[in-house]
Formats: structure tokens, sequence, C-alpha cells
């Protein structure tokens, strides 16, 4: 959906008061943050409710919207604290909410309906389906994937029923928002959660830093991103410094309004405010095979050192007032400015005794607006006082600030429902036992191991489907421009037998269904709650596999498949590593090796991306009895680099509830 707009909205991050006060200054639209919880950047310095409050009240005095993250997957326990923070936010003003999970979009339209919620860069919206999909979620607007070309972001834009947003600048993840598993699984830290560690910076493979990439700038674009139809342009950077948010944000501002890309010298200064080397927008050209990597060196830092660090304070919105103070009436004072007149009523005045009340005591009074973000100057006073008459010095400032604080307010006092529990459908399979082989070289040792007859559904990759099998994997990124081949794959697949589509996105789910398949949802669609659990039993997915990042009990509580052995996929990478890093000819044996000596496989997946695997698989065969205890009796296996005879090996002693060799990973630990 084209927005109606001349200009797309700038949208720049702020991580607390002083980046708020310097993203305004910059000349931002809207200004987005944290609260102190459910947001994505867990060590931010962020905002308690106080200042959210405050920060409402100086963006709105200002023209700027505020929008808050509430964008990490949310556990069962935190549902409620979740929905009453989303009515909080809703009573003090904020314009919209950032979202991921598909349990919190859930509670907060069915809590504060009104509260406009925009689809998170995590929940991994890369087609118009997805786009579509979070719509009817009751989304106004979704973030798409930083990793789209300009042709896919307009495909998009254009046929999708809500507003689309893009990143314009900032700090790059190499895996495809909302699919990393790598901090939470290898470190123990989630990035799903807002904790992310960031081993995509660390080196391998002996000291090269193969998956940080450069950030990204599109000041080269500005002409083609106005024209998209976008609604929003995002700048990244809710931990970064005043100044960085002040500098990118004016460039921007400028760029857009003048319609032109940067010159030199605001390319420097973009440079100097934080940078990896030079900038990237490979993704955005659709050119994903240019060196993209970016490292973050001491000349860099030196560079953002030498910049000042400027103290940003806020600026004071001016306003009139007029001032009515009749004997034996209630006081009355009037507040003007931005289109708007704010009247309040004070204490009556008396017949003064002995001192009567003075004008220039008067306007001194109720020019000193103290902690508002108001300013007041004499010449803007309208005095109408009765002669003779008096009014305490207490009551004349309490009248200041009533005013003051009516003119300021921005809070709501209804559209907030009850909070209730819900009650929710379990995962209506009884009992399944489902595998998914990832390459092409492990599915023929698949079948020459002879052991599809031990699982109820086999997963094979798209483009390797067999006739003995009677499930095919959707790959975890289709674009628009990728999905008329994708549709056709998976007829074929379905002329030959094939029932069932593993779908790992909300945008595929209907893929899925305009190719005569049943969908089963797959971990990737991050389910960690019951809420979410129940969305996609609505949306039609009946059988699921929970997220990986879950412990036995939170599994138990929301019903589904666990994985209870293989290697899980850590990343999805829209750059070619194995192509970069290794060749064409070692696609079937690439790897990336950690300081620790950890051994982390590397695959081809559909459309020339990467899949990035776990060093160590996931096993719970030797511990049934925890899987009996947390009622798992649907179970997922995953196949990557195993020989014929090592998956027969793996079977049998999941069957015989044997220990298997190996360093393994159990659920619910790293």
């Amino acid at each position: 959906m084209k927005r109606k707009s001349a200009l797309p909205e700038l949208l720049a991050p702020a991580g607390d008061m002083q980046c708020l006060y310097a993203a305004v200054a910059g000349g931002a639209d809207a200004i987005y943050v944290g609260g102190r919880f459910f947001g994505a950047r867990a060590y931010a310095k962020n905002f308690d409710m106080d200042e959210l409050s405050r920060a409402v009240v100086y963006c709105h005095l200002h023209g700027v919207k505020l929008y808050v993250t509430v964008n990490t997957l949310i556990y069962d326990k935190e549902m409620r604290e979740l929905s009453d923070f989303a009515a909080e936010l809703w009573r003090i003003g904020v314009d919209a909410v950032i979202v991921c999970d598909l349990g919190a979009i859930r509670e907060i339209k069915r809590r504060v309906p009104a509260l406009p919620i925009h689809a998170s860069t995590q929940m991994s919206v890369h087609n118009t389906y997805g786009a579509d999909a979070a719509a009817r979620l009751g989304c106004e607007r979704v973030v798409v994937a930083r990793e789209l070309s300009f042709e896919n972001i307009v495909k998009i834009t254009e046929n999708c029923s809500i507003e689309t947003e893009v990143f314009l600048h900032g700090a790059l993840c190499v895996c495809h928002s909302g699919q990393c598993l790598m901090s939470s699984l290898v470190g123990g830290r989630s990035g799903n959660r807002g904790e992310c560690a960031q081993p995509c910076r660390l080196p391998y493979n002996r000291g090269a830093h193969v998956l940080s990439l450069s950030d990204l700038s599109l000041a080269n674009h500005i002409n083609k991103l106005i024209d998209s139809g976008v609604a929003s342009l995002k700048i990244e950077g809710r931990m970064k410094s005043p100044d960085y948010v002040y500098t990118v944000t004016a460039i921007y501002r400028r760029l857009l309004d003048e319609r032109r890309c940067a010159d030199k010298g605001e390319w420097e200064k973009l440079r100097r405010v934080f940078s990896r080397g030079e900038f990237t927008d490979g993704y955005f050209k659709g050119d994903k095979f240019v060196s993209m990597t970016g490292v973050r060196s001491d000349d860099d830092k030196q560079l953002t050192r030498g910049v000042s660090g400027a103290s940003f304070e806020p600026m004071r919105v001016s306003v009139r007032a007029r001032l009515k103070i009749r004997l034996g009436e209630p006081s009355e004072m009037t507040i003007i400015g931005l289109g708007k007149e704010i009247t309040v009523l004070g204490q009556p005045a008396e017949r003064a005794k002995s001192s009567p009340l003075k004008e220039n005591d008067v306007m001194t009074r109720l020019c000193k607006m103290g902690a508002t973000f108001l300013s007041l100057s004499p010449e803007d006073i309208e005095l109408d006082i009765d002669d003779g008459v008096n009014l305490p010095p207490s009551a004349i400032n309490a009248l200041r600030r009533d005013a003051a604080a009516a003119f300021e307010c921005c809070e709501r006092t209804d559209g907030v429902r009850e909070y209730f529990e819900e009650s929710f459908t379990r995962d209506s399979i009884n009992s399944t036992k489902t595998a998914q082989i990832f390459s092409k070289k492990t599915v023929a040792e698949f079948e020459r191991a002879d052991v599809a007859d031990s699982f109820d559904i086999v997963f094979l990759p798209i483009e390797h489907f067999r006739d003995w099998a009677d499930g095919i994997a959707i790959p975890a990124v289709v674009t628009d421009s990728e999905i008329d081949s994708v549709r056709s794959l998976l007829r074929e697949a379905r002329g030959r037998g094939a029932k069932y589509a593993l779908v790992g996105n909300i945008g595929h789910i209907e893929l899925a269904r305009s190719a005569g398949l049943i969908p089963v949802g797959d971990f990737r669609l991050n389910i960690t709650n019951r809420c979410a659990a129940q969305q996609i039993f609505e949306m039609g997915i009946e059988s699921r596999i929970l997220s990986p990042e879950l412990t036995l009990p939170m599994a138990r509580d929301i019903g589904g498949a666990e994985i209870v052995y293989g290697r899980i996929p850590l990343m999805i990478t829209e750059r070619c590593f194995i192509k970069e890093s290794f060749g064409c000819d070692k696609c079937s044996d690439a790897a990336l090796i950690d300081r620790t000596g950890a051994k982390f496989p590397l695959m081809y997946e559909y459309g020339h991306r990467n899949l990035l695997f776990n060093s160590r698989p996931t096993y719970m065969g030797d511990r049934r009895r925890e899987l009996e205890q947390a009622r798992i009796n649907k179970v997922h296996f995953i196949f990557t680099t195993e020989s014929s005879v090592e998956i027969r090996k793996v079977i049998d002693a999941y069957k015989r509830g044997a220990v298997l060799s190996g360093e393994v990973r159990r659920i619910g630990k790293r």
C-alpha cells in the first residue's frame, strides 16, 4: 500500500532522553524507543514509564510521533505483564507499538484494540503474502526484511494492504532478523529476547570476520526510496550516541527535503559518526555477492572519538496565554499554541485587604514554566484583572501548573479492555514423529538408510523432493520475485505425492495452501507462548514445532512438537558465504570454525542463501522420561551432515533410549 504523503516518514532511534532530544532537533518525523522490558535492545539504557510519558509529551509538542518497541518473544508467564504494559502505553499517548511475537500481537489487539501495531522486522516479512498476513493479524504497518532488493520492496509496497517501512541506515544482522538462534543456543543469550551477544562479529576460520557486515546506508538512493511509495524510512541505532542520532537524522532530513543523494561532505560525516569501514547497499541493489564484510577498526573508532560529545537539551515550545482574575469568580488561565487552546479554572479572587495584585508580579509567576517543555514570555500574556483584588502566589502557581499540564497532556482515558485468561486449543495431532532433511547429499544418505517408515512425515528440500516422501519444506525465505518458482515446485511435489508443507513464516501459509498442501508449523514461527500457538491455529496450522529456545515445562504448557535430534539451523543468510569463502566445489562440506575449535556446518539454501547449523546436535533419546513428564509426544528430527550409517544409529539409539556418542545439546539448555 503506497503512502499518501509526499515524503516518507523519517524514523529515528533513541536509547535515552538525550538521544530523543537529538532526534527531534535533527528533524525526525517519528522516533522509536524501548521500554525497560520487551524490547530487542535489552542492554540499551531504555525508558521507564515516567520517561516514556515525558517522551510522548515532548514528541507531540514538536509534531513528532513516538513508537515503542515490544519486539521480543514473550513467554506465557510474561503475557499479563505485556498486556498491562501495552494498556499503559496506550494510556500515556504512544502512537504505535512495534511487535514481533504472534501471541503479543493477538493479546495487544484484544486488550487495546485501537493501539496501532507495526510488525517488526523480527517477524521476517519478506513478501506480499507475509505483509497481508500481518494486516489480517491487525497490524497497520510492516517493517520489511533488510535483505530485500529495491525490486522486491516495490512489489510488496505496491501490492500489500498495509504500509511498509524500510531500514535506511545503520547496522545489519548477517542473519535474517527473527531467524537467528546462534547467540541463544551457543552462548545462552537470546537475540530473540533482546540479549544478543553478537557472535557474528567474532572471528572464524583462523581470524577472518566473515560474518561481520558493514553498516547499511541508502544515502545514494533517496529519490528511489521516495518514489517507491514506502511509508517510513528507519534509522537503526538505539544503542548509539546522541551525536550519532542527531548527525544521521539531520543528514537524511536534508536529503529527503531536497530530494537528492548525499554529497562527499555528508558521506564523510556519516562515516565519522559511526562506520565499519565502508557502507553497503548490496542488498538494496540486489547484488548480494559484492563484498559486504565490515569490521569496526581502530581508525573507525578514532574518527568517532573526534566527533564532539554535544549535549542536547529540550527545545521549549513558545505559547501564548490569557489570564482572567475577577472578584468572586474562579480564576481562569488559557494557554494557546500549536493550533489549540486549553483553559483551566482555579481559586477565586478576593478583595485585597492591603496589597492588590500587580501585573508585573503576575506575569513573572506565569513565565516560570519550570520542568515543562513550554516557554511563555511576558509579551505573549494577555491579562484581565479586576482592580483591587488579590490571589495568593500559591494559587497563581497552581493555575499555571494546571494549565501547562493540561496543555501538554497526551493521556487517554478509554480504549482499554479488562484482562482475562483465555482458553486455548492444544495441538490437535495426538502423536507424530517427523523428520526434515536439509541437503541433496543427505537426502541420498537418508534414502540409502531406508528409514522413511520410521517417521509419520518426512520433509525434503524443495529442490530435491522424492516420491517416497510425503512432506516438503518451504524455504525460510521466499521473496516476491521467487514466489512463482517456489509455487511451481510445490505443485510439482504435490503431484508426486506430497501432502504436507513445513511452514516457517506467516507469509508461506497461503503459499502452501495455493499448492494444495497442508501447512505444518516449523520452529521458525517462534512459538513461545499459548497465545501464539492459538494464533497460528486460527491461521490454519493445526500442528507445530515449538521454538528450540523453550524449556520442557514451557513446551508442556503450550503443546506441540519438540526437536529431539539434529543440528538446529542457527542462521539463514542472504549471502552465500560458501561461494565467497570456500568456493562452489565445497558446497557439501563447508563449515565455520570458531575460536574454541567448534565446527558449524554451512549448507546451500534455496535462492543461493546459506544455512549455518549448530556445532552440536540436540539429542533427547536418552531422556525420554523427561519428555514424557512434559507431555511431549510429538517429536521432530533434523538430518544435515549424517551418513546413512549415522542416520540408522540415531534412529536406533532414540528407539532404545540409549546415549548417543559425542557432545550433544539438551532442550532448554545450551
